[in-house]
């Protein structure tokens, strides 16, 4: 990932735009648009091709879930989108994730944090913690046959590829899946890499996200268990 990171600001309050600007921009990101609304967050991604997106949550015209919506299902070429919100509540942690947002911030997050976050995001990691993502799916989401039978090719996946991806979608990091069994952290992180490309996700947070649509771990289940 060589350049310098690119960012786009969508927030309907201009004071939030510039504040947010100030932080990335002081820390050597270029903020290459902003935009009022979800309609014009869209056109802003398809004509920059940010590396990241903050967008906030409640805009006119079009919100950020709907927005969010259209750029993953649009071909975001590696676009990643952070949720920013005043509304610490579960439904929209959960709306923002499953259309297709890496991440979920609260807007009193300090700027170290805001920082950290869209870096991290664009190194390819989910910014939301498995266990969090874990609460919500067992919450709000049912199991969806469709989904299952689309990603039968589960069958792809070795038994420790396999066995990876019920943990992890237990809420455990790298580090204690390593410690759980046995690896080396570097070995877990192959194995992750592995499941995220032979089933086509963007980040740990699709992978917990599919392990409970598919049946692979129920709701409410003992962990690590189908």
């Amino acid at each position: 990932m060589s350049g310098p990171l690119r960012a786009v600001i969508a927030d309907d309050q201009a004071l939030v735009r510039t504040g947010f600007r100030m932080i990335l921009s002081a820390d050597g990101i270029e903020v290459v648009a902003e935009a009022a609304d979800g309609a014009e967050a869209v056109a802003a991604v398809r004509n920059t091709r940010p590396d990241v997106v903050l967008m906030d949550i409640r805009m006119p015209r079009m919100d950020g879930i709907e927005a969010t919506r259209q750029i993953m299902s649009g071909g975001a070429n590696g676009t990643r989108v952070v949720i920013l919100t005043t509304y610490d509540l579960d439904h929209y942690v959960y709306a923002a994730l499953t259309a297709g947002a890496s991440g979920f911030l609260l807007k009193d997050v300090s700027p170290e944090h805001l920082v950290a976050a869209v870096r991290l995001v664009r190194s390819g990691d989910a910014l939301l913690s498995p266990t969090i993502t874990r609460r919500l799916i067992e919450r709000f989401a049912p199991r969806d046959e469709a989904k299952a039978d689309l990603h039968r090719d589960l069958s792809e996946l070795t038994p420790r590829e396999l066995e990876v991806l019920r943990l992890l979608a237990t809420g455990l990091s790298n580090a204690e899946l390593a410690a759980r069994l046995t690896l080396s952290a570097t070995t877990v992180k192959t194995h992750v890499a592995r499941i995220l490309s032979k089933l086509g996700l963007r980040d740990r947070v699709q992978a917990v996200v599919l392990a409970y649509e598919t049946g692979l771990i129920s709701p409410g289940g003992p962990s690590g268990t189908i």
